[in-house]
């Protein structure tokens, strides 16, 4: 089933701000399967992102077939830009079975999703490939490694995740990523897309707003949380970081999201979103696997940049720069 919603008017922003224009945007959110509806608002010159919810496995190639369907679906709904989540290429059951299952960034899985991207005539952010980095040999660990590709299928970033999720949650089973994974070195300029300068980030990197700011002041527009997260921080954590991530660096948020159960080991909380530069959640996936679409409105981000200039108030004389601007 298709449906819309459309954003409430932000009656504290109007008395906050009596000169911003509020569009109002619409949210077309979709099951796996559904039929075609036409869009018909103003709001269809604005560019439409489409956000993709999946339940990855160990097998690598039904999770392709999966999401390709989505990302087919996406394009034919108008989408410029389609996101998916951490692990979109697997889920493995352990460390082991994690490094059997990863490949280097020119192996077969990434040549799929190239061929993809140039079938659909869309980007894609492939937001976190198992990869066998050029110290796979000297390391035998791999990197979780955010792939953005453009409408050709050419590789314009790659950001190798920052932060790695060592943690005991009660309740909810220990995680030990660099078990199998390295951190990453460094942050990714923001990159241009038909749809804004986005930010690259993975998961666990949403608890370091030092990153989240460094790159809004490197020019992002948009910021991508691709996540797998856990049926216990989901519910406590998951929305309320994202609204805060957006409300505090003024940009767009998107978060692709892994939902359900993977295997006997391991299953995850959902809830793929975009939320917008006020800490509006735009648009939502429902439960299980499908897409929740959401148009890009630049000019309203601008506006309220201008009339909330909390870049220009920053006091780095009190408490130093945090977030330091990528060079």
């Amino acid at each position: 089933m298709l449906g819309f919603l459309t954003r409430p008017l932000h009656r504290l922003l109007s008395l906050l701000c009596p000169g911003l224009r509020l569009p109002r945007l619409s949210v077309l959110c979709a099951q796996l399967r559904p039929r075609a509806m036409a869009l018909s608002s103003s709001s269809c010159k604005l560019p439409l992102v489409a956000v993709c919810q999946v339940t990855s496995t160990p097998d690598k190639q039904q999770n392709f077939k999966t999401c390709a369907e989505l990302v087919r679906e996406a394009a034919r709904l108008g989408a410029c830009l389609a996101f998916l989540p951490e692990a979109f290429d697997f889920i493995a059951r352990d460390s082991a079975e994690t490094l059997r299952l990863s490949e280097p960034l020119g192996g077969k899985l990434l040549e799929e999703y190239t061929q993809l991207a140039r079938e659909c005539g869309l980007w894609l952010s492939l937001g976190g490939f198992h990869e066998r980095g050029q110290d796979w040999e000297q390391t035998q660990k791999i990197y979780n490694c955010h792939v953005l590709l453009n409408s050709k299928g050419a590789v314009v970033a790659t950001y190798r995740k920052t932060h790695l999720c060592d943690v005991e949650i009660p309740g909810q089973g220990p995680m030990c990523e660099s078990n199998s994974t390295m951190p990453g070195p460094s942050l990714e300029s923001p990159v241009s897309t038909p749809a804004g300068k986005i930010g690259l980030a993975v998961c666990y990197d949403m608890r370091f707003p030092e990153l989240s700011l460094a790159l809004a002041q490197a020019g992002a527009e948009i910021l991508t949380y691709p996540s797998a997260f856990g049926s216990v921080t989901g519910p406590a954590h998951w929305e309320v970081l994202l609204r805060a991530r957006a409300i505090e660096t003024q940009c767009y948020v998107v978060a692709a999201a892994q939902c359900g159960r993977h295997h006997e080991k391991r299953a995850s909380y959902g809830h793929s979103m975009v939320v917008d530069p006020w800490g509006t959640v735009v648009a939502r996936c429902s439960e299980g696997p499908g897409l929740c679409l959401a148009r890009i409105d630049l000019n309203y981000l601008r506006q309220l940049r201008q009339h909330l200039p909390v870049f220009q108030h920053r006091r780095p004389d009190l408490y130093g720069n945090l977030g330091h601007p990528l060079s």
